[in-house]
């Protein structure tokens, strides 16, 4: 049963990955020219870098799409760090919109989304127009893949090894490592959310055990940014750099205060499911992070020029050219 049930998952979870995956570039290559002139443009102050953080992950759809881009512009000197650092904070915020969206357990509109999308697609002759039609089936695919995870994993009710597992992620350290690294594994932190909260909805995972792999969702997803540095400048190392020491700190403060964000969620809808209650943890956990930090970015700005100052430039050789 647990080898049919793990090939049924994963090929959900290939469903969901490629939902994702087709519309982020959709969304992106809609907005993608006027994304990079209004992040040059919206980050001047601390609060407003923050704000335009939020609604851009929001349409993009992507944290790790949104702090890439930022690392690129930095790199191009398009993009001040310090300005960048803002919008950092405010990605964390926005790469929440996909977790509620998931929470909603609309999968019965996806076969309508995604039959929208192909039949507009064969008679669209517009290439805006076709790129919308692509964010309908990416949505469609995206609830497909949920609906079928959600079918695969109903079986484990029957599995007491696996429920004893998913038990264990209550502690704290547990729950962090296993999000950590399926997030690593599959390089998407709204995956692991949304994987947990199929799994909260089938009443396979409780809500602390969710709120521990959200946590560990949260440094995982820290990785391809750190990647995309390699040979880059000093100036857009700092920014990855900023994005994994926030996320570490704000991870370390979210474990010493694990019991009262169960608590605040669970608070915020009592009357939902715990699925609902996990995407209200993730949204309030990022959010209550980055206003605390935001007054902070000066003194983090200031810190990471000590930290990863500028490269010498390589001095003339002594003696300069020989005399003719």
């Amino acid at each position: 049963m647990v080898s049919t049930v793990a090939l049924q998952f994963v090929a959900a979870l290939a469903l969901f990955l490629l939902g994702l995956e087709e519309l982020s570039q959709a969304l992106r290559a809609l907005e993608s020219a006027r994304v990079r002139g209004w992040l040059a443009r919206l980050s001047r102050a601390p609060w407003l870098a923050l704000l335009t953080g939020v609604w851009v992950t929001a349409l993009l759809d992507s944290s790790s799409a949104v702090i890439v881009l930022l690392i690129a512009l930095v790199d191009s000197k398009t993009l001040d760090f310090e300005n960048a650092l803002g919008i950092v904070l405010g990605a964390n915020i926005g790469t929440t919109v996909s977790s509620q969206v998931i929470a909603l357990d609309i999968g019965r509109l996806a076969p309508v989304l995604l039959l929208i999308g192909v039949i507009g697609q064969l008679l669209s002759r517009s290439e805006r127009a076709s790129l919308r039609l692509r964010v309908a089936i990416g949505v469609g695919l995206i609830f497909t893949g949920l609906e079928q995870i959600e079918a695969a994993v109903e079986p484990l009710r029957e599995a007491p090894a696996v429920l004893t597992w998913l038990d264990s992620l209550t502690d704290p350290a547990r729950g962090i490592l296993a999000g950590g690294f399926f997030t690593l594994v599959i390089q998407s932190s709204s995956a692991t959310l949304g994987v947990a909260i199929q799994l909260c909805l089938a009443g396979l995972m409780s809500l602390p055990a969710g709120v521990a792999v959200m946590l560990g969702a949260e440094i995982g997803t820290c990785a391809d940014t750190l990647v995309a540095t390699l040979g880059r400048s000093r100036s857009a190392l700092r920014v990855a750099v900023f994005h994994l020491g926030f996320n570490v700190v704000s991870v370390v403060l979210g474990v010493l205060c694990i019991d009262w964000l169960v608590t605040a969620s669970t608070s915020l809808s009592p009357a939902a499911g715990p699925g609902r209650q996990l995407a209200n943890a993730h949204t309030l956990f990022n959010t209550l992070a980055a206003v605390l930090v935001l007054p902070l970015l000066s003194r983090a700005t200031a810190a990471l020029r000590w930290a990863l100052p500028e490269r010498a430039e390589p001095q003339p050789a002594a003696g300069g050219a020989p005399q003719s």
